[in-house]
């Protein structure tokens, strides 16, 4: 039955995965819905670890849980899903032990901090496998590391800051200064100057290892923005999880500055009294990569490695819901979007 049911998958819908030669496909079809549907109620369970705080936070933790509400719905398996209480790896280890006694596989490691208590998990249970999420340093053969071309989907929102700047100055708010979120620092910078080689990048970052509170701190990100709008800053960029709502509450106050979000469309989940001031979102479509591994799981699809999504597999890309700000800039952006598709452009990973 099971043999039958996977060629079914395959004729419907050709799925493939970033990485080792794959690359994400569109939703499947109604039939390799049902077919997988079909295969998940063998009782697959899948099991999730979100970043401290859970969902909630507008970013990072709800795009993951949307990958995972759309496979619950769409492939019919069970779900559990648990935050640690803090950021510390033995409550790390604990929770991931939790997940994986509670009969879950595959497991679920949200964010690159899950990294240490992962690899002493994933040794311990060879028979799981586990997938995590901004992090490729783990050689198992249980584990999926799922990257992403932040600097990619940061250059295009760059151009957009530049091009809707009027005061030749943008910044940009990093919740910790390590090199993961120097990637997008890399790439808005890039974009900006690509756009107006004049334009000043204000830069500051909320905190800096071993200190990762910068993740959940909204009244300091609210207080840097407000100070880089004291400084002529018209646009800004938070890519800082949870307080990323902060800059965007000093943004709102104003009457003509304007705000890039970060991972989900923030424009969708904004209170209406400041949306109007979210110009755009860098969209890391973690949710795409959570859904896509549950589908190559239940297909058979247990081996280790490293699966990447950038431009060309739909992992990345930019928010287009407020269009009366966005639709000016997008005849520009689609330019740069196909340039940095083709290879034409580059952009830099490292400040």
């Amino acid at each position: 039955m099971r043999t039958r049911m996977l060629l079914a998958v395959t004729a419907a819908a050709a799925m493939t995965l970033a990485g080792c030669g794959r690359t994400p496909a569109a939703p499947p079809a109604d039939a390799a819905a049902a077919a997988l549907a079909g295969l998940g109620a063998e009782h697959i369970k899948v099991g999730m670890a979100f970043d401290v705080g859970g969902r909630g936070d507008k970013s990072f933790n709800d795009m993951a849980g949307v990958g995972l509400d759309r496979a619950k719905k769409e492939l019919e398996i069970e779900v559990t899903e648990t935050a640690p209480a803090k950021s510390d790896d033995g409550v790390r280890i604990a929770t991931l032990n939790k997940l994986v006694e509670s009969g879950n596989n595959p497991v679920f490691a949200v964010g690159f901090q899950y990294v240490n208590a992962l690899k002493k998990v994933a040794a311990d249970h060879p028979e799981t496998t586990f997938a995590i999420i901004d992090d490729d340093s783990i050689a198992a053969n249980n584990v999926v590391s799922l990257v992403f071309a932040e600097e990619q989907g940061s250059f295009l929102v760059g151009a957009a800051a530049a091009l809707k700047s009027h005061t030749g100055v943008v910044g940009y708010i990093g919740g910790v200064q390590i090199p993961l979120l120097q990637k997008f620092e890399a790439g808005f910078t890039a974009g900006a100057k690509h756009v107006n080689p004049k334009i000043k990048v204000q830069v500051q970052y909320l905190s800096a290892p071993p200190d990762f509170s910068g993740f959940g701190v909204p009244d300091k990100a609210k207080q840097v923005a407000a100070d880089m709008l004291k400084a002529d800053a018209d646009v800004i960029y938070a890519a800082a999880g949870g307080s990323g709502s902060g800059a965007l509450q000093a943004v709102g106050a104003t009457d003509n500055a304007a705000f890039v979000g970060v991972d989900s469309d923030q424009y969708a989940s904004a209170d209406p009294a400041v949306q109007p001031r979210v110009l755009t979102s860098m969209l890391k479509r973690v949710d795409n990569a959570v859904f896509q591994e549950i589908q190559a799981f239940i297909k058979g699809d247990r081996a280790g490695g490293v699966r990447r999504f950038d431009l060309k597999t739909d992992g990345i890309g930019y928010a287009t819901s407020n269009q009366a700000e966005i639709a000016p800039l997008q005849p520009e952006l689609e330019r740069l979007r196909q340039q940095l598709y083709d290879g034409k452009i580059v952009a830099p990973t490292k400040p």
